[in-house]
């Protein structure tokens, strides 16, 4: 084929297709393509009380260009972020710099992030404030990752899964423990019971398990699944534990750890063996799960679940204001379809 003849047979390719994502360059050397960049999908961070925009971030901004992650960019974040909890007010200032530092503009409002963006991360450490913020970011009809806790109880969980469903805005919350080494590849067919532990410091703002011991209460789920009927707590210096008796028979605990040595990890007994959860390995695995879900607006877990994890939570709050006395829990509401 001749070169004039090469020109023009690539030059009807155009087109089929290659018009709008190519420019033709012809030069004395010959004939070449110009590729543009792929367009970023823009994600927006509403609260910067959370250590997790910034893991969050980092991994995403940082990321190759050629990887999941270097399909996206984190671009703007409003930082509020809870106004009155200690540690929050205090944090807020410093990731404030530091998240500019990766190309980040911090924003005044909600609305005005809503505008730049694609996705957003819910990383308000304030689970009270999450229904709230939720509704102008469903309502947006932008996909939505909350981070955990979804809120600070069942009711307004249920209300953010409603909304959902009323705007059609996909939503998705998780901690990063139900993606600890060893849980995902159990068959949870064969799970019989559980034992799992994570720190469980607290704060008056909240229930206590939604707080930070929710981290071993959602491995606990991940493993059971949706079907706990009652829980009971039982409280010691520095040690809380929390029973609960699923529909079918089992039971399982939590074990909320507030002085000693603390790290997360549990014992899974199966039909056919005892096995030992590994280590936490970070943020990455959730991320990993987060990223298509915003693609493709499908959860990795079931509204169910993450329902029955705020019944779970607030029955054994209930348990321990009544001096450890078995509770029942929330009966699941229908979602309509």
């Amino acid at each position: 084929m001749s070169p004039m003849d090469r020109k023009h047979f690539l030059l009807s390719l155009l087109p089929l297709g290659l018009s709008f994502q190519t420019k033709a360059d012809f030069s004395k050397e010959g004939f070449s393509l110009i590729l543009p960049k792929l367009k970023k999908k823009k994600i927006g961070i509403i609260g910067l009380d959370s250590t997790h925009s910034i893991a969050f971030t980092k991994a995403i901004n940082m990321a190759s260009a050629d990887s999941l992650y270097g399909q996206f960019s984190v671009v703007s974040a409003y930082p509020y972020g809870s106004k009155t909890i200690a540690l929050s007010v205090e944090r807020i200032p410093k990731i404030m710099a530091e998240i500019q530092q990766y190309g980040v503009t911090v924003v005044s409002s909600i609305a005005q992030l809503l505008k730049q963006v694609d996705y957003v991360f819910l990383e308000t450490n304030d689970g009270n404030l999450h229904l709230q913020q939720a509704l102008e970011v469903l309502k947006a009809r932008k996909p939505l990752f909350i981070d955990k806790p979804i809120a600070n109880s069942y009711t307004d969980a249920l209300q953010i899964f409603e909304a959902a469903r009323k705007y059609g805005c996909p939503v998705f919350s998780s901690s990063s423990l139900r993606y600890i080494v060893g849980l995902q590849e159990l068959d949870k067919s064969k799970v019989v019971g559980a034992d799992v532990y994570s720190p469980a410091v607290t704060d008056p703002s909240h229930k206590d398990l939604y707080w930070y011991g929710i981290h071993a209460v959602e491995m606990l789920f991940a493993l059971m699944g949706p079907g706990c009927i009652t829980v009971r707590t039982v409280e010691e210096r520095g040690t809380s534990m929390y029973i609960g008796q699923w529909d079918d028979g089992r039971i399982a605990s939590v074990r909320g750890i507030r002085e000693g040595k603390d790290d997360f990890g549990g014992t899974v007994f199966l039909k056919d063996q005892i096995v030992h959860l590994g280590q936490f390995m970070g943020y990455g695995p959730l991320l990993d799960r987060i990223l298509p879900f915003f693609q493709t607006g499908q959860s990795p877990v079931d509204e169910r679940e993450t329902l029955a994890i705020c019944a779970f939570i607030d029955a054994a709050e209930e348990s321990k204001l009544n001096g450890g006395a078995p509770v029942k829990l929330q009966k699941l509401d229908k979602l309509g379809g």
